[in-house]
């Protein structure tokens, strides 16, 4: 049976660049890490060593170099449109282009001076090719906690089932979202706020009877509250905090005292889309 080459694809991953924009009266920052994925007409390359049409991974990395001077700091959508615009531009072999952004959390104390925030981090996929790009942008490890108003009752129980119900629990994750724009041409900073507020608006807000129904109900109201987003896709990892039990130690647990475990963890997953 002959063998041939079934798909391919190249680049340089985790490029990693401080942008800092200097007015006259405050800097801004931004760090980031960014991925660069090609597609294309390389098949030669593999068969048969012909490396004519690779760009070096390495001119990946200089490129984001150099354009991030160009960029403004503020949108990372923007920028990774315009990588995508400049790898499709000048390297005809090159069908299609995918960029990764994730950028870091630094939080202002003064007019050129800041403090490291959260893990949580701001991220963007630019997917574009000949004919155009599409937009993907998100949210990764946003932690939220709700101390009561969350329950979990009336599940399916069978002869393996230890856990027991309970009317008011701790509800913890680490949020991971990702959402589909409707275009490119979008105030993206502007939705990304008002989506991450939707969101956890909903999780603290709500009653929740599972960690399900709080998945749908916060993925309807960023849908709800950001016309431009067409779909949106949430990973809720429970972060279990489990009541200790203080009956060996003569003492009640009034839902006071737990132990947060990381492992292993349900993990609850949904997606929205219009239509």
């Amino acid at each position: 049976m002959p063998i041939h080459l079934a798909g391919n694809n190249y680049g340089k991953s985790r490029v990693r660049v401080v942008k800092v924009t200097r007015g006259a009266e405050r800097h801004d920052l931004a760090e980031l890490t960014v991925n660069v994925q090609f597609q294309g007409d390389f098949g030669r390359v593999h068969t048969e060593g012909d490396n004519s049409p690779v760009l070096p991974t390495d001119t990946m990395k200089n490129t984001v170099h150099a354009l991030a001077k160009a960029w403004n700091g503020s949108r990372i959508e923007d920028f990774g449109l315009e990588l995508a615009a400049h790898f499709l531009d000048g390297n005809p072999p090159v069908s299609g282009v995918r960029i990764g952004i994730a950028r870091s959390q630094w939080i202002r104390l003064g007019d050129f001076s800041f403090v490291r925030g959260s893990e949580e981090k701001a991220v963007t996929e630019v997917a574009a090719d000949r004919a155009g790009s599409r937009v993907e942008s998100g949210i990764d490890n946003l932690v939220i906690l709700k101390t009561t108003g969350s329950a979990f009752e009336g599940y399916k129980k069978d002869r393996y089932t230890t856990l027991k119900e309970t009317s008011d629990r701790i509800l913890a994750t680490a949020l991971t979202a990702r959402w589909i724009y409707t275009g490119a041409k979008i105030e993206f900073n502007s939705c990304r706020e008002k989506t991450r507020t939707a969101l956890i608006r909903t999780f603290a807000g709500r009653e929740s009877p599972s960690a399900q129904h709080t998945a749908y109900a916060m993925g309807e109201a960023a849908l709800n509250a950001v016309p431009e987003i067409e779909s949106i896709r949430l990973s809720l990892p429970n972060k279990h905090c489990l009541p200790v039990d203080m009956a060996p130690f003569g003492l009640d647990n009034g839902n006071e005292i737990f132990v947060p475990t990381d492992e292993p963890h349900g993990l609850i997953e949904v997606t929205l889309r219009r239509g």
